[in-house]
């Protein structure tokens, strides 16, 4: 893909005009290297690391309220005060920068008529925590602020039970273990995060600590199906941390190979169970849902390989 295309796609505040100008004036580090002029048309794949080191400055995230918009939301459980909601793959949670379609937020407010938390922003209303665009299953929902404080508060404490499928590339020698590396800025490309390990000696940014245990539940010919449990829940944290052991999750567009034997879009993850004690009720309430009918597909490809 060009540079000015995978630009302006992934960034759409920005036509692919102002991209070429930013691109021309340097403001673009591919590879270590300032951009010029002729790298507008320049063709660049997954192994190239792009940067922008002034990214906030030509790229504003939103911050006014999205607007309601009608979706058939999976709510798998509500009251008066929460929600736990069955996110499918490809939809995005809230706005953000590179956002231009409707997220989540915007069916939670047409559902909700506006009845949701304020802590995270306008443009996060009822967020609690957040799963990636092409990650799929259980967020929780607050309502109001008293709900919202508390639910964040058992994260902080990890006392929230999040158990995650995955299916990863490579057979997995034991049973079961856990990867404890703290993750940080990858130091050339600002969309990625690393494991710190004491061999890469990454110090850019703000490192921190990251707890994933995992436990194979079922052995494929050179692909191994998953269950995470985190501890922490640190952006893109199953994906970095089973990377940096040699187990890419399947279709990891950031942490996994360039090329797979199977048209699929996003990794294979979903977050299938989700545990809490009510705010109000002080009740500990479960919920777990199976995976989507793309995840059960790419299951039953790889029983068909052995």
């Amino acid at each position: 893909m060009r540079l000015d295309a995978y630009l302006s796609d992934r960034f759409k505040e920005l036509s692919r005009s102002q991209w070429q100008k930013l691109i021309s004036q340097g403001q673009v580090v591919i590879n270590g290297r300032k951009s010029a002029a002729k790298d507008k048309k320049l063709d660049i794949s997954q192994a190239d690391n792009i940067e922008i080191p002034h990214i906030d400055s030509f790229v504003k995230p939103k911050d006014e309220k999205p607007s309601p918009v009608e979706m058939d939301l999976d709510i798998i459980y509500e009251d008066d005060f929460m929600m736990v909601v069955n996110k499918p793959r490809g939809l995005v949670v809230h706005p953000g920068a590179g956002t231009s379609d409707p997220t989540l937020v915007s069916g939670l407010l047409y559902h909700s008529k506006d009845n949701l938390s304020k802590v995270g922003g306008e443009d996060r209303l009822g967020i609690v925590h957040r799963i990636d665009k092409d990650t799929s299953g259980l967020l929780m929902v607050a309502k109001n602020d008293e709900v919202h404080l508390d639910l964040k508060k058992q994260l902080e404490r990890h006392s929230i039970t999040r158990v995650y499928l995955a299916i990863v590339m490579g057979n997995i020698k034991e049973e079961e273990g856990y990867v404890d590396f703290p993750i940080g800025r990858h130091p050339k490309n600002p969309m990625k995060k690393v494991a710190v390990t004491s061999e890469n000696g990454n110090e850019r940014g703000i490192i921190r600590p990251a707890y994933t245990s995992y436990k194979v539940i079922r052995r494929f010919k050179g692909y191994s199906l998953i269950e995470c449990r985190l501890r922490t829940g640190r952006t893109h944290q199953i994906r970095v941390h089973m990377s940096s052991i040699g187990h890419p999750i399947i279709g990891d567009p950031l942490y996994g190979p360039r090329k797979i034997p199977w048209s699929i879009r996003g990794q294979m993850l979903h977050a299938k169970t989700i545990g809490f004690v009510h705010p109000i009720r002080k009740e500990y309430l479960q919920f777990s849902v199976t995976p989507p009918d793309e995840f059960e597909r790419m299951i039953r490809i790889l029983e068909d390989k052995k």
